[in-house]
């Protein structure tokens, strides 16, 4: 299920999108990546041969990541149903794009599936395709297999003009973050209890959406470091620690939380893929001014970036309620 595909720019991606599929012999394993070409349409590129051939970067980076999604440990069949798991699965990749601030081009899925599967395998291709749609990029390629357990390995490939690691933060800079937070956590300890999560949680849960638009224009607009919140809020944010040797010192009571979740809920709550990040306060105030024109998405400062506490290697993540009088951390907008 490999194939060509050029540079993204106009005329290279409509030549990509218009060039035959390669020619595929008879049997089961061919006749299932048809079926999967068929659902996918003009998201898949010239597919066929063993391995893509991407055109040259004209302009920026190239950023590459690869996620897996296997069936126990990412998800349980009961909760969620085909077209779901194939939304979470390139939703959790896409949003490692985001993180960089890379826009999406293009998509390889690999997929391990066992007998059971089979007949749900194109509800699960219809959710890839869904959010590959959205995110404009194109499939070229992956690979087919027998296994135990179900499993989607997806690995995509982006261009950021200025990627953003984890390792930049400074010390003075606002830390923010996208979106409302809690929904998943609270959506998996639902059922984990035997319940049923609220409609909101469970849509969380259920249908991340990679924060591309937001990943770009916080890179665009000078964030120091960023990362997806996919282990927690406070788990990730010491990940910006570690990497960038500062303390991240986080206001709770500025948390942007979900209809009733708690502050607590918010920061252990995982695979949320809103976006964590670090920027100056220079350069926050007209990302503001331009934030509400391109997104409907909510960006809130919840904290600051202070000097490492602690051993060396050892960078606590400070959670505390921001002392009255900064006024970089009100927002009446």
């Amino acid at each position: 299920m490999n194939q060509n595909d050029g540079n993204r720019d106009e005329s290279t991606e409509r030549a990509a999108s218009s060039r035959p599929h390669q020619a595929m012999g008879e049997g089961r394993e061919f006749d299932t990546i048809r079926m999967l070409m068929a659902r996918w349409g003009d998201l898949a590129a010239d597919i066929g041969d063993d391995a893509a051939v991407l055109g040259a970067v004209a302009v920026g980076t190239r950023v590459v990541s690869t996620d897996a999604c296997v069936e126990g440990v990412h998800f349980r069949r009961e909760w969620l149903r085909p077209f779901d798991v194939g939304v979470r699965a390139a939703a959790a990749a896409l949003s490692d794009l985001a993180a960089m601030g890379a826009v999406a081009e293009y998509v390889l899925v690999a997929l391990v599936v066992p007998e059971d599967w089979r007949a749900s395998l194109a509800e699960v291709a219809d959710g890839i395709g869904q959010q590959v749609r959205r995110a404009g990029a194109h499939i070229v390629g992956g690979n087919l297999s027998r296994g135990a357990a179900f499993g989607i390995t997806l690995t995509v490939i982006g261009n950021a003009t200025r990627a953003v690691s984890r390792a930049g933060a400074q010390v003075g800079d606002l830390v923010v973050v996208t979106g409302l937070l809690g929904g998943p956590g609270a959506a998996l300890a639902a059922w984990e209890s035997g319940g049923v999560p609220s409609g909101w949680a469970r849509e969380r849960f259920m249908h991340p959406s990679p924060r591309l638009t937001e990943g770009a224009l916080l890179a665009a607009s000078g964030a120091t470091a960023m990362l997806d919140i996919s282990d927690g809020l406070a788990a990730d944010a010491r990940h910006i620690e570690a990497a960038s040797g500062v303390t991240l010192a986080i206001d709770v009571e500025r948390l942007p939380l979900g209809d009733g979740i708690g502050a607590e809920q918010a920061l252990r709550s995982g695979e949320e893929y809103e976006l964590l990040a670090t920027i100056a306060p220079s350069a926050y105030e007209p990302l503001r001014a331009r934030w509400a024109g391109l997104t409907d998405l909510a960006l809130t400062v919840i904290g600051t970036v202070e000097p490492a506490a602690g051993e060396p290697d050892v960078v606590p993540l400070r959670v505390r309620d921001m002392a009255p009088g900064h006024d970089h951390f009100r927002d009446d907008g």
